[in-house]
């Protein structure tokens, strides 16, 4: 027979402040993840305008590349993939046990260095749309 457990309420947003930097870096990766999933659909959607032609190819990106929403989205999307691969490569390191006893530290390095590496980037992904 099981047993019930009690979680509290869902409303209870208070528990997010209890969050440990090893629960933020789940959260982060698994939401990145998802996002790269998403991409990958609308990348390939993109990509089959190929199919009716180079012409039509080209005139696709040339109208995406001017909107200046897609330029943000750019950012954006550059912000989770480096992100998911910094942390990536930290689970990676921590399963081989490597700075198993830094593990929240090296989390908060993978955040600081995806806003460094983002930070950088702005002016060249924004540079012909404004």
């Amino acid at each position: 027979m099981s047993q019930s457990y009690d979680r509290g309420l869902i409303e209870d947003f208070g528990r997010w402040t209890e969050f440990s930097a090893g629960m933020w870096a789940w959260i982060f990766h698994k939401f990145t993840g998802w996002v790269l999933i998403g991409y990958l659909f609308t990348h390939i959607a993109v990509l089959s305008t190929a199919m009716s032609g180079p012409e039509v190819y080209t005139a696709t990106i040339q109208e995406l590349e001017a909107l200046l929403i897609v330029r943000f989205l750019e950012v954006g999307l550059l912000a989770v993939a480096v992100f998911h691969i910094l942390n990536g490569v930290r689970l990676l390191l921590v399963d081989l046990g490597i700075g198993l006893e830094s593990q929240d530290r090296s989390f908060y390095a993978s955040l600081i260095l995806t806003g460094a590496i983002v930070v950088a980037s702005v002016p060249t992904f924004l540079a012909g749309a404004l």
